[in-house]
Formats: C-alpha cells, structure tokens, sequence
C-alpha cells in the first residue's frame, strides 16, 4: 500500500510532509507535491503532517479522487524529489479546503 496527496494540497503545497519521510518520497512540482508509490513503505509519518489534510492512505481514497492514484505515480516519475521542506506559498491558507483544485495543477 501507498499513501497518496490529494487535491486539497495543490496551491496549498505545505511540506510539513516532507521533513518526516524517511525514504524521500516526495516529489516537488510548482504548486502540488505527489509521492512516488515504488518509494513509499506506508510508515504513516506523512499523514498526520499535513495542515491540508491532502495525504492519505490509498485505501482511505475519498469518493472522485481516485484519479490521485494514478496521478502520484505519472508525476512522480517527471518531477524531482525534495528532500528538505521549504516554505509555503503565501497564499497557501486562502486556498486550503476550496474544491475543484485539479483545475489549477501546473505540471
């Protein structure tokens, strides 16, 4: 099992997340952080991390973001890892629990 970033974190990209993992993870695009599911060894650190609440397990996938899934794992082999947090966009709180984010992913 994997755990997964979900919409809530794109624009927000809080990476509280980051600094936990301990087999970096992460991987960093312009406004939306994804795990790489090959890396991820399910040690739940993530999950409780993150102010969005956009990280959770792949079996505890929320009804229409399944599409998630299949999302870390397609951008997780295009963007680099992070390895260290850096701080959030200054508008992250504004946009943290507005739906309909998917709209909004810069690759």
């Amino acid at each position: 099992m994997t755990f997964v970033v979900l919409e809530n974190c794109i624009r927000c990209k809080y990476m509280d997340c980051v600094d936990v993992c301990p087999v970096d993870c992460f991987h960093e695009g312009p406004n939306f952080l994804v795990i790489d599911p090959e890396e991820c060894i399910d040690c739940t650190l993530c999950e409780p991390e993150c102010p969005a609440e956009a990280i959770v397990a792949e079996d505890d996938i929320p009804p229409g973001q399944e599409q998630f899934l299949e999302l870390n794992e397609e951008l997780s082999r295009e963007w680099p890892v992070i390895l260290s947090s850096k701080p959030p966009p200054d508008d992250a709180a504004e946009w943290d629990g507005v739906p309909d984010k998917l709209q909004y992913l810069e690759r």
